[in-house]
């Protein structure tokens, strides 16, 4: 079995590795070589440019990829899935989450995407932007001149490539707006841009090919790669609580199912134990202390299933 990950160094990349490592993956990558053979099980990893993956997931030359849900987008609009080739998302991995954004510059003449029909664009996303201004051109033929609209092949928004740097593309008259992913915003203001419209909601994924050699060890992989995001999302919390006072700290902490409830050797006392979103723990410890429980105890969770 072949499973990928973009090769992009950085907080993504590491954030994907500590997701293999939390799974039992058991590899060693040597040298900055693009291919790494787990130790523990028949898998091979791959490391890809991140806009490659769905191509090489969608064909069935691997098995499983990580990769941004913009890259996906950008790989259908380019080469429209068919029954074989369908690119199936099978979890989202709860990092890497940004936009695609239409940019111009925060001081020009452009307000709305409409406002750049027939101008030059730049962008490193070339199929989803031709999809998005042919749509918008179609739109606005239809409705001045009840014609059949425009397609991607006679567009008169000027589409051009660009790999990397597309932010500057404004600043040097090669372009009058950008389409670019925006995750802060730092990047995209501290070059005088402002966004006007989103045109894909990106985010992490995990995702599996229609074709796969070894279905058995693909779900596996990804039950484990499952409960590792799960163990990232989630906290333990334990704490102890009167009886008659169950029914309202239940209620703040309800747990993925229900939590766990066991009497305590005192009359009247219960203990509690119960999954919590990480991101709401500090709250939920809040009012699990204003309603009367004691002994509140927050724990790490290594994996879940």
């Amino acid at each position: 079995m072949d499973l990928v990950n973009h090769s992009a160094e950085g907080r993504l990349q590491q954030a994907a590795l500590d997701l293999l490592a939390g799974s039992d993956l058991q590899f060693r990558r040597d040298n900055r070589l693009d291919v790494a053979l787990v130790k523990n099980h028949h898998i091979a990893l791959i490391f890809l440019n991140a806009a490659d993956i769905p191509k090489f997931v969608a064909e069935g030359v691997v098995d499983l990829g990580i990769t941004g849900l913009d890259q996906i987008k950008e790989y259908e609009a380019v080469t429209p899935p068919t029954e074989d080739t369908t690119v199936e998302e099978v979890l989202d991995l709860g990092f890497g989450s940004c936009t695609l954004e239409i940019q111009v510059p925060e001081n020009g003449p452009y307000c709305k995407p409409e406002d750049l029909i027939g101008r030059n664009i730049c962008t490193s996303f070339v199929g989803l932007t031709k999809q998005y201004f042919a749509n918008l051109e179609a739109g606005q033929e239809r409705a001045t001149t009840n014609g059949n609209g425009t397609d991607g092949e006679h567009l008169r928004t000027k589409i051009g490539h660009l790999s990397g740097s597309v932010e500057v593309a404004c600043a040097l008259g090669m372009a009058d707006g950008i389409v670019d992913l925006v995750e802060s915003g730092e990047t995209m203001k501290s070059h005088g841009l402002k966004a006007i419209k989103t045109v894909v909601e990106s985010k992490a994924v995990l995702i599996k090919s229609q074709r796969s050699s070894n279905p058995k060890l693909v779900d596996k992989v990804a039950s484990r790669i499952r409960g590792v995001v799960a163990a990232q999302q989630f906290v333990l919390c334990q704490y102890n609580i009167p009886r008659d006072l169950l029914t309202t700290a239940t209620r703040i902490t309800p747990g993925k199912r229900a939590p766990t409830i066991t009497q305590l050797e005192e009359a009247d006392w219960v203990a509690v134990s119960s999954m919590v979103e990480r991101k709401k723990i500090a709250t939920a410890m809040d009012e699990l202390a204003s309603c009367g429980a004691t002994d509140i105890l927050v724990l790490s969770i290594a994996n879940s299933r």
